[in-house]
């Protein structure tokens, strides 16, 4: 499988046809980027004896958490999402947990499906990135082709049953100008992680090496930048980790539910 999408598939299809390239698995990348001004979640499925304890951790942390959608157990069509969005088949890349450790990565979870299992899809920063862009603020990440870099924190969550552990934020180098106007745009968008949650110093927040993120790549600030920090919808994984499920699926990093949602419908004024 390629890395890109089909030639008859460009980057700004629209998100049904970017879902059907994912879905026929001609698309194994990152998300950001395709069907351009469509909202993008990340995915956690778990067993319906937990999801009432991961709908509370969620509402508790919504920085990090914001909840975009909440799935029937053992149904995997997401309709208030859009049209035929199949949460066993849309994802480019699913992490599969077991006991809280990671065992699989794969392109389709159909196999894994069971009836007892409740999807939750949780805002992106990918939608606000969007309003940074037209805002005229320059994203290195997107301009190199890479996947944003992100970091766990010592910030920590709020728990719920079993569901604790570190924040995990994403870092876009700005100059100090460019961060003050992102505050601006993305405070506009509580859905998708809102305003920052830091900026400066990364070891005020328990980041030792910004060459070294924990999930996606790394980037460089240059000396008139400051390092900007958004609360990041990858936290949950942390909080897996910890709550040690018997099963969880996951997105991986990146890899996002394209919806049919718009990135300007989420903007709250």
């Amino acid at each position: 499988m390629n890395d890109t999408l089909v030639p008859s598939v460009p980057p700004n299809a629209s998100a049904l046809a970017a879902r059907l390239a994912i879905r026929r698995g001609d698309w194994v990348g990152h998300t950001s980027g395709l069907a351009d001004g469509h909202v993008q979640g990340n995915v956690v499925i778990l067993p319906k004896a937990l999801a009432d304890d991961f709908l509370r951790f969620c509402q508790r942390n919504p920085k990090p958490c914001p909840l975009l959608a909440v799935g029937e157990p053992g149904q995997p069509l997401l309709p208030a999402l859009g049209v035929d969005v199949n949460i066993c088949t849309d994802v480019p890349n699913y992490r599969v947990w077991r006991d809280g450790e990671l065992v699989q990565e794969t392109g389709d979870i159909t196999s894994l499906w069971r009836d007892d299992l409740v999807s939750f899809v949780i805002g992106c920063s990918f939608s606000f990135e969007q309003a940074l862009m037209e805002a005229g603020l320059p994203l290195r990440h997107v301009d190199q082709g890479r996947n944003v870099a992100m970091y766990r924190t010592s910030i920590p969550t709020v728990p719920a049953g079993p569901f604790a552990g570190p924040m995990v934020v994403s870092m876009r180098p700005m100059k100090p100008a460019a961060a003050i106007r992102a505050i601006q745009v993305t405070s506009r968008f509580p859905d998708v992680h809102g305003a920052p949650v830091h900026i400066g110093d990364p070891r005020l927040i328990g980041i030792a090496d910004l060459s070294r993120p924990d999930y996606g790549d790394a980037v460089d600030v240059l000396p008139d930048e400051l390092p900007v920090f958004w609360a990041c919808g990858v936290t949950p994984q942390a909080a897996i980790r910890q709550a040690r499920p018997e099963l969880c699926i996951t997105h991986a990093p990146g890899a996002m539910l394209i919806t049919d949602l718009l990135n300007h419908q989420l903007a709250s004024f």
